[in-house]
């Protein structure tokens, strides 16, 4: 994969930068500006050679047309308060606007180009509608670098084309992602301990088939752990549910124990009324979920805090820990306890702690934590695990 440093002098080039700005908004404000500070690097790194940055970007999905809830404009102003420097802003994204601002840009300066969705182009199924896009970002640089880890795994203009039609390659922070994900794959510190969660089992196939050979223990947690249970015949109330998964968690069982691999579920879950912030709810035995006064209505929304004990003390005695999905519903008070212990119990590792991207990332600064507090903090949450599973990612093959 080719890497800024096997590029000549960018001194006064016009430099596209595809990053993956797509950070969450809550009535125009951002709530969380991970990703924008993971771009910082490569910027700086940009900028102190001299060239001309022009930012481009996704947020969120409009579906092809103009929607200013999904407006770049408050990201090119944050990534102005992160940079302490001066960063334009186009109000289209191949248009007008964004022409005369590329024109104007000097060395050293920043222009953060509107929306790349807010063109179908895009993320169009046809190849032909994603080259014209694609030929269109490309008049406005010398050199494509790609930093979007968030998107590698997507085969779109900006992401894959785009790399075909400049001197391209990967930016300091894709650089930094693969060397963390490599690692974790062929040479991590032994105890390795994979903790998974999240809504769906369907959405961690690929990771657990390929990491089973390779972890000392899985811990599950989410609702996934609920396919497990119902794998291990019990029931499971209204919880969520994959039914056509129940023989492949099966498959998994017997396979993490002839190869000698603990796959560790919760002893207890918090079952609660309804699924809601404010839903009652109690803490009975995993295997037997509708014991709770709820009956078969129960929907379990956490761990419970002996699983989250367990877990924790299980995370404390490895020695490398992946972490990928939620315990619970975090964005509720009641059902974020379970993802909390995780999170500090990873926060305070003796070792190495990698907090795959996506919704865990979310939680853990929605918890209170910082990110400095972890080892390595993923910007793509589907990404690594398709780069985990052994994945061809399009936006990484095109740079090869």
């Amino acid at each position: 994969m080719r890497k800024l440093s096997d590029l000549p002098s960018l001194k006064g080039q016009a430099v596209v930068l595809r990053c993956d700005l797509n950070v969450p908004l809550s009535a125009g404000e951002i709530t969380d500006d991970g990703r924008i500070l993971a771009s910082i690097p490569t910027i700086n790194y940009l900028l102190e050679l001299g060239a001309k940055v022009i930012v481009i970007s996704h947020l969120g999905r409009p579906d092809g047309a103009v929607d200013l809830k999904y407006s770049l404009k408050p990201v090119a102003i944050r990534l102005g308060e992160l940079l302490e420097a001066s960063v334009s802003f186009a109000e289209d994204t191949v248009g007008p606007s964004a022409m005369e601002a590329s024109q104007k840009l000097q060395p050293g300066q920043v222009l953060v180009l509107e929306n790349l969705r807010f063109d179908a182009r895009e993320t169009s199924k046809m190849a032909s509608e994603r080259q014209e896009f694609a030929e269109a970002l490309a008049g406005f640089g010398d050199v494509f670098i790609s930093d979007g880890f968030g998107v590698v795994h997507r085969e779109q203009a900006s992401v894959y084309e785009l790399a075909k039609l400049l001197p391209a390659a990967a930016g300091l922070l894709i650089e930094a992602e693969l060397e963390v994900l490599t690692k974790l794959t062929t040479q991590p510190e032994r105890p390795f301990t994979v903790v998974l969660g999240g809504s769906k089992v369907s959405d961690k196939l690929g990771v657990i088939e390929k990491l089973l050979p390779t972890v000392d223990k899985l811990l599950i947690g989410g609702g996934m752990v609920f396919t497990f249970l119902a794998a291990q015949g019990y029931k499971v109330a209204s919880s969520l549910l994959e039914a056509d998964q129940i023989n492949t968690c099966k498959e998994y069982l017997a396979r993490a124990s002839s190869l000698g691999v603990e796959i560790i579920l919760p002893t207890d879950i918090k079952v609660a009324s309804n699924f809601g912030k404010d839903a009652e709810f109690v803490s009975v035995p995993a295997t037997d979920i509708e014991a709770s006064p709820f009956g078969a209505s129960g929907i379990g929304l956490d761990i419970g805090p002996e699983s989250a004990v367990r877990f924790a003390k299980e995370i404390s005695n490895s020695k490398t820990v992946f972490w990928n999905g939620p315990m619970g519903v975090f964005e509720f008070e009641n059902f974020s306890q379970g993802t909390f212990a995780v999170a500090e119990a990873l926060s305070k590792l003796d070792g190495y702690s990698v907090v795959g991207g996506g919704d865990s990332a979310a939680a853990i600064r929605l918890l209170g934590f910082e990110d400095s507090q972890f080892g390595h903090i993923s910007t793509g949450g589907g990404a690594s695990l398709e780069f985990l599973e052994g994945k061809k990612l399009p936006g990484l093959e095109v740079l090869g």
